[in-house]
């Protein structure tokens, strides 16, 4: 998503420069929901790594250790 999120950016500037005024705030628009997108997995893949490493540095490391002694 970043990537496609670049490429509209530079789409957007591009057009922006040559005076595409529409293209350059199609490809605006396009660029921010793609970064968006981008941020929310982002800030979703955050989330589970950090419920994931609680939960096993809690109580499941003493549990395995038992186990395997």
């Amino acid at each position: 998503m970043l990537r496609w999120a670049i490429i509209c950016l530079v789409i957007s500037l591009l057009a922006g420069g040559l005076g595409l005024t529409g293209i350059s705030g199609f490809a605006k628009r396009l660029s921010m929901i793609f970064f968006g997108l981008f941020f929310l997995g982002f800030l979703l893949f955050l989330a589970a790594t950090y419920l994931v490493v609680g939960a096993a540095t809690s109580s499941l490391v003493p549990a395995l250790v038992a186990v395997s002694v």
